[in-house]
């Protein structure tokens, strides 16, 4: 739950970054991408981190 979620969070951030910057939609989708892989990535982390607390 955690990884989809930080995923879509950083897809939007990435959208309005690009569009903040006047990109068009190419660009949106390119930040988009980038912006939510690597918000995927924090969130594999901050899951992994959480499992070895917890258990």
């Amino acid at each position: 739950m955690i990884i989809l979620a930080s995923a879509i969070f950083g897809v939007l951030l990435g959208v309005s970054n690009a569009r903040k910057r006047k990109g068009n939609r190419l660009d949106m989708a390119q930040y988009g991408a980038g912006y939510g892989i690597a918000f995927m990535l924090l969130g594999i982390l901050v899951t992994v981190v959480i499992e070895r607390i917890v258990s």
